[in-house]
C-alpha cells in the first residue's frame, strides 16, 4: 500500500482494534463467572457489551470519516453508519461488513440502546445471555472483516 493516508487509515483501524481486543478479554473474563443471580456482575457484562458496540461502531466511524461517508440524518445515523459499511463504494472503497456481521452489530446496537436509556431497569439474565453471545462472536467477525477491507483496499491502491 503505497498510498501514505491509507497506511494512517489501516494504522488507525488496528489502534481502535486494540480497543476493541481489550473490551473483548474483559467480557471473556466476566463470563467465565457468569451467574444469573449475581446482578452486579450482570450490569458489568451489559456495560462491556455496551462498549464494545460503541468501540466497534466507532471503527466504522473511521473507515466513514476517511472517506468523507457524512452521513446527514442525525435521529438514525447509528443504523445508517452501519448500513453503510456494508456497501461498496465504487471507485473508492470496498465494503467493510459482510451481512453477518451487519446483523450481529446492528442486533448489539439494539442492546446498547436499551443499556444506555433503560434508567432503573434491572439487567435480566435471560435478555443478557443473547446479547452476551453476540458480543463474543463479534471480534472474530470483525477481524474477518478487516483483513478482507486491507486486501481489498491493497488491490485497488495496486491498480
Amino acid at each position: 500500500m503505497d498510498d501514505p493516508k491509507k497506511r494512517l487509515l489501516i494504522a488507525d483501524l488496528e489502534a481502535q482494534f486494540i480497543i476493541i481486543r481489550d473490551i473483548d478479554k474483559k467480557i471473556k473474563q466476566r463470563a467465565d463467572s457468569l451467574n444469573p443471580e449475581d446482578e452486579i456482575l450482570l450490569e458489568s457484562i451489559a456495560y462491556q457489551i455496551h462498549n464494545i458496540y460503541g468501540a466497534s461502531e466507532e471503527l466504522l466511524q473511521i473507515v466513514a470519516k476517511y472517506f468523507e461517508n457524512n452521513i446527514s440524518d442525525a435521529s438514525q445515523w447509528h443504523h445508517l453508519l452501519l448500513k453503510r459499511m456494508t456497501v461498496e463504494v465504487p471507485d473508492i472503497r470496498p465494503a467493510f461488513l459482510d451481512s453477518q456481521t451487519y446483523a450481529l452489530l446492528n442486533s448489539l446496537r439494539g442492546f446498547r440502546h436499551f443499556f444506555r436509556h433503560g434508567y432503573g431497569t434491572t439487567i435480566d439474565y435471560q435478555q443478557l445471555q443473547p446479547n452476551l453471545e453476540k458480543a463474543l462472536n463479534l471480534l472474530p467477525e470483525l477481524t474477518t472483516c478487516f483483513e478482507k477491507f486491507s486486501r481489498q483496499l491493497q488491490t485497488r491502491t495496486e491498480r
